[in-house]
């Protein structure tokens, strides 16, 4: 019998997601509980969005949690390279394949074209699709209009009727019609692949046994189904698993819920017990128990037991663990993990310079610096009182900074005080107009140490939870605000 080998391939292209180890942690102890192996692969073949600094920081979150992997980019192993942006030579070879045998074809229609297709489509209150206008060039004329260096894109030939039978180890099959399928584009334009490639060629190569991803994948399996049967390879057993919720039921989401694994890192919660409540995710130990360590988790391991019922993540309910966790520990080790989360020398040297200067003796130092110790710090209402600016403008300009904080990848203070004079320019303030707000939302008090230094050494989960936690004090932002301020947001700013 084969090696059960199964993968995460997380994209690099934001902050390290609760998302990702959860499904990470599934498929970390469905190999290991089969006596196979777990692999890390980095899907960065968006150019644009993907930086090294991301990928960092997801090998980062996952160790912290005590997620381990057999092979990926850091620590190599014979299916290499594990960088999808490294590896298009291979998914240039294979996409031929497909045109050679008649199962892709190129595409030269220009977005305008596409553009327009949809939109007469959805006039017509048909589902919008691609129109296979490009299916019908003759091989002949489509090869030397690629030759001749004309932009272009491979796209995938797929039946236009009967229905697709997709085998889950979860819910059995199901059948899904061909009617809803598009024709997927395979290599984009930059020459590069789109998931559905890279991940069919990647898993093949790799002796990937079983895949075990998010159930939002299960509508596109077809796709990948019929990728397998066009290489004739032995596709994967597949697992779709549910996806965790917001409590109000809606997809996790970070307007809802703080998602970055590493805020729970920063705000004192024990990788044990995060882990322990990812494990609670939809699953359940056989004795029902709620707390178990990871290795407990892979010795009574059965994917049977997973419930397709969406599960909850509850930020009170991990709390609530995490609280176990820490009354379990020694009073020697629970000295020794407070230590290590905040009061370590590292940490303390970042932050002495901005309070040594403040201070006449030590006493003074909690008051004013205590908030650099909190997850979330107390504000009022009547804190974001503003001498130039209305209610409305000072949540629209919380906002903005937000909004601009959370693309910002390179954390540091410059970086952080280009983003807010930027939004300045945009809502014609300056910079001490907007610092005022930032005092109160970052340390609950109109002054303090260096709020932009304050912000660096905090980092960015806490920092932006802090300016989210500021526009719920201040009532919130509306539907209708939402969708104008995104919308002078883009135009000014995005």
């Amino acid at each position: 019998m084969a090696t059960v080998r199964t993968r995460i391939a997380p994209s690099p292209t934001g902050d390290p997601h609760v998302g990702t180890a959860y499904i990470a942690l599934f498929n970390l102890c469905f190999a290991r509980q089969h006596g196979g192996e777990f692999i890390l692969r980095i899907e960065d073949t968006d150019q644009v969005r993907s930086t090294r600094e991301s990928e960092e920081q997801i090998y980062q979150a996952l160790r912290w949690l005590g997620i381990e992997w057999n092979e990926g980019p850091d620590i190599g192993g014979p299916h290499g390279p594990y960088r999808q942006s490294e590896r298009a030579p291979i998914y240039k070879k294979y996409a031929q394949e497909l045109v050679d045998k008649g199962h892709a074809f190129p595409c030269f229609c220009s977005s305008e074209r596409l553009d327009a297709v949809r939109a007469e489509q959805m006039a017509n209150k048909e589902t919008p699709r691609y129109d296979g206008h490009c299916m019908h060039i003759e091989a002949g004329e489509a090869q030397r209009r690629v030759a001749a260096g004309e932009s272009h894109v491979i796209r995938m030939k797929v039946p236009t009727e009967g229905v697709c039978v997709v085998k889950d180890m979860l819910r059995g099959e199901v059948e899904i019609g061909w009617d809803r399928m598009d024709m997927q584009v395979l290599m984009k334009a930059d020459g590069l692949p789109t998931y559905f490639l890279a991940n069919v060629v990647d898993d093949h190569l790799m002796g990937i046994t079983h895949v075990l991803r998010g159930e939002e994948w299960l509508p596109s399996a077809p796709k990948l189904i019929k990728l397998y049967e066009y290489f004739g390879w032995e596709q994967p057993e597949l697992c779709y698993m549910p996806l965790l919720r917001n409590p109000d039921k809606s997809k996790l989401s970070k307007r809802k819920n703080p998602t970055c694994i590493t805020f729970y890192r920063d705000m004192g919660y024990l990788p044990e017990a995060l882990l322990n409540y990812l494990g609670r995710m939809g699953w359940s130990m056989p004795d029902e128990r709620e707390k178990f360590s990871l290795d407990e988790m892979i010795e009574h391991f059965d994917i049977n037991r997973v419930s397709l019922g969406g599960p909850i993540f509850d930020l009170e309910k991990l709390s609530w663990l995490n609280g176990q966790w820490v009354r379990d520990l020694s009073v020697e080790d629970f000295a020794k993990e407070v230590q290590k989360w905040a009061f370590n020398t590292e940490h303390l040297m970042k932050i002495a310079p901005h309070v040594q200067g403040r201070v006449e003796n030590f006493s003074q130092i909690a008051p004013l610096a205590g908030f650099f110790f909190s997850g979330q710090v107390q504000t009022s209402k009547e804190q974001y009182a503003h001498k130039k600016l209305d209610e409305a403008q000072v949540r629209q300009t919380m906002q903005f900074v937000l909004w601009k904080l959370e693309a910002l990848r390179q954390w540091n203070k410059d970086a952080i005080t280009e983003c807010i004079n930027l939004v300045g320019a945009a809502l014609e303030l300056k910079l001490r107009d907007i610092m005022p707000l930032m005092f109160v939302a970052i340390s609950g008090q109109a002054s303090s140490v260096s709020v932009l230094d304050a912000m660096e050494i905090l980092g960015p989960d806490i920092t932006r939870f802090r300016l989210r936690q500021a526009l719920e004090v201040l009532g919130g932002v509306s539907k209708k605000e939402t969708k104008e301020w995104e919308k002078q947001y883009s135009q000014t700013l995005g």
